[in-house]
């Protein structure tokens, strides 16, 4: 039957992304306490978001500036007033080197690039040489993520000395961006080991005669570890961290250890549209569309992957009865995990989505609610820029 109870934010169309503020506010500041205990600069990486609203935010709570992927998003965040930014993902090719120009043209602005092979600082020093400038980039360290990265000692200052030769670029440091682990015991060792790499390749480049003021560490799964040996004394090279995503979450998040189901600060609000002729399901009004596709397939071999069959895209807040088991473009199947909890036709239902980053990206804005409320709506200022 329609209508069995009461409708959440009734004057809200779905699908819609729903932002929880106070979770937001609370991952912020702990991000921010831990980090100034370090004695760390934080520098929030934005991806996830993609909102100047958001960032501001966190540079309210203490933020040094922020760090993004491409410098597409990049431009959006300086054309949205930020001036101190690093862009995290290496690139190459005439049409982003004519971006970065204009990004280093911006009066008051500050940018750094993150880079992993010669080639890539060759055209940023082009960009230099053409505006009489240096470009600050830095050396990307492969610690394990088998995605890009030059490995930690030896390899990093040969580079760096070929970057010496370069006009138009000056080397300010080093990044390292941690990745995986099962438990907090992993999770905390990988932490620690990718310091090691980083202080260790620091002190190299210092001994060969590099000025470095940017040593950086510290994903969203292993940024709390980092800290944690930063405050005891260790890893005295390390001045900034970079964690994004635990400032919203998602169930990618939680099985990472990144953070608790309470702490997801971001829900997808759907309705019911359907339940004909289905004992084991109900058709909501949310698919690939609004959620992406993404089952997690990396966790394939976890005994909660699948539910009879079915990957998970999601999990339904308050309602662990319930299996998000198949997305079509525009609508999506939840399954009954219990027979004698079934949903009515026209009710409402929170899920916390796999991947927060392909969400907010598919979306021009998100409500800000608090206590059941709509308080604002969030602007996603980087939708559709480089992505």
């Amino acid at each position: 039957m329609a209508g069995k109870q009461s409708i959440p934010y009734p004057e809200i169309d779905t699908p819609a992304v729903l932002l929880d503020l106070d979770k937001l506010e609370a991952n912020i500041k702990v991000m921010s306490r831990l980090a100034a205990e370090a004695g760390l600069r934080l520098r929030p990486h934005v991806k996830v978001h993609e909102s100047a609203d958001i960032a501001k935010l966190q540079m309210d709570a203490g933020a040094c500036g922020i760090e993004v992927g491409p410098v597409d998003q990049a431009l959006a965040m300086a054309e949205a007033g930020f001036n101190d930014i690093i862009i995290a993902h290496p690139f190459y090719g005439a049409p982003k080197l004519e971006k970065l120009k204009k990004l280093v043209q911006k009066p008051g602005v500050k940018v750094a690039v993150v880079f992993d092979m010669f080639e890539q600082a060759e055209g940023i020093s082009q960009v230099g040489q053409a505006l009489d400038k240096k470009v600050p980039v830095i050396i990307k360290l492969e610690t394990g993520a088998n995605r890009y990265g030059v490995q930690p000692g030896k390899a990093v200052v040969e580079m760096a000395k070929r970057i010496r030769q370069l006009p138009g670029v000056q080397l300010k440091g080093i990044y390292t961006h941690e990745a995986g682990g099962a438990t907090l015991e992993e999770i905390d060792k990988m932490a620690f080991d990718v310091a090691v790499a980083a202080e260790e390749t620091a002190k190299l480049l210092k001994k060969e005669g590099f000025t470095i003021d940017h040593v950086s560490a510290g994903a969203s799964n292993t940024y709390q570890a980092t800290c944690r040996y930063v405050k005891k004394g260790q890893f005295t090279e390390l001045t900034e961290i970079h964690p994004g995503s635990c400032v919203i979450g998602s169930m990618m998040h939680v099985h990472r250890l990144a953070m608790t189901l309470d702490q997801c600060a971001m829900t997808v609000l759907v309705s019911v549209m359907s339940t004909s002729h289905h004992p084991t399901l109900a058709v909501v009004d949310a698919g690939i569309k609004t959620f992406g596709g993404d089952s997690l397939i990396w966790r394939r071999d976890a005994p909660d992957f699948f539910w009879e069959g079915k990957p998970g895209f999601g999990y339904v807040k308050g309602r662990p009865d319930l299996w998000v088991g198949f997305l079509h473009a525009e609508t999506g199947r939840i399954f009954y995990k219990d027979q004698s909890q079934k949903l009515a036709l026209g009710e409402r239902v929170e899920i916390i989505p796999n991947n927060s980053f392909v969400v907010i990206n598919l979306h021009k804005e998100l409500y800000g609610v608090r206590k059941d409320k709509i308080e604002k709506m969030i602007p996603v200022t980087g939708m559709g820029r480089g992505t």
